[in-house]
């Protein structure tokens, strides 16, 4: 067990992986004010939307004029997920500064969805990672159901380190072991990350935890108990998994950026003004917020007016 860090990035999906199952498409204009909102926070690691087939993701069809359209901040990385070489080429076209690609420790998911096995689904990313090095654009990796999946249920910890392994000697510069359907506990996480720490380091490895049964932030601790300083995070909770039915967002942002100020660590991101960026999208969503923490602040809020 480590010392825990001093400092944690955040990498913000909120704007992505949050708004990408919401059943009315979100204008445009709402998601350039969200990202905005985001950097005025604090937050200096944002994806921004996915080059994604529209008929497969329609909340991501308006993808370039979010990226073009985004204002830019000197120290602010915004990043896309990008499956295939097409999305990649079209996200490069676009001005982004990363990109992000995705793959799975489950061979039933990788069937079920993109009907290959793992090893083929890896193959395809060689040309990604091949045309973003030759451009000089930075590519982090998803591990999808790290810590359980929708259809086979337990994923060995030996399943995503062997994948985690592939893509760290591909090239990409950050892994995501991602919680996709939320069933991961706090010592499953650790033995998850114990396995990959075997082929990959720890500085090139992230937590993605959703919170479908209020485990994330747990897992969020067992993980800076391994010595891991980066975690992606949604804004308001938002989001969710369409594989998993009652499935809840990645952990809500306010609510991490909570509980590493409670441990002393530094994010560099502003809690009040990242609630009130909470409190936007939800207004315009038409959704409460799923932050316990941006809860709390708006009662306090509503104490003192």
């Amino acid at each position: 067990m480590s010392a825990l860090p001093t400092a944690v990035r955040i990498v913000e999906v909120g704007a992505r992986d949050g708004l990408q199952n919401e059943p009315g498409v979100v204008p445009t204009a709402t998601k350039l004010q969200l990202i905005d909102g985001l950097a005025d926070a604090g937050l200096r690691h944002i994806e921004a939307t996915a080059f994604v087939s529209p008929k497969w993701v329609p909340q991501m069809a308006d993808q370039h004029a979010v990226m073009r359209g985004v204002h830019k901040r000197a120290g602010v990385r915004y990043g896309a997920l990008t499956p295939n070489l097409k999305g990649f080429e079209a996200a490069l076209a676009a001005g982004v500064d990363e990109v992000a690609v995705f793959g799975a420790a489950s061979e039933a998911f990788t069937q079920k969805n993109i009907n290959c096995s793992i090893a083929e689904s890896l193959k395809r990313f060689e040309a990604v990672l091949e045309a973003a090095q030759a451009a000089g654009i930075p590519v982090r990796c998803y591990v999808s159901c790290a810590l359980g999946c929708p259809y086979q249920g337990e994923v060995s910890p030996q399943a995503v380190a062997d994948v985690a392994a592939a893509v760290h000697q591909m090239g990409c510069y950050e892994i995501a072991l991602s919680d996709t359907i939320g069933v991961g506990t706090p010592e499953q996480t650790k033995r998850m990350i114990e396995a990959v720490l075997k082929v990959v380091p720890i500085g090139k490895l992230a937590g993605h935890y959703h919170d479908t049964y209020a485990q994330a932030l747990g897992n969020v601790y067992a993980s800076l108990q391994m010595g891991m300083s980066v975690f992606d995070s949604s804004v308001a909770g938002l989001g969710g998994c369409p594989y998993a039915d009652g499935a809840s967002g990645n952990v809500a942002s306010e609510d991490l950026v909570y509980l590493l100020q409670g441990l002393g660590i530094e994010t560099g991101v502003d809690l009040d003004r990242l609630a009130t960026v909470g409190s936007f999208i939800c207004a315009e969503l038409g959704r409460p917020t799923r932050s316990r923490v941006a809860q709390a602040l708006a009662g306090k809020r509503a104490q003192r007016a």
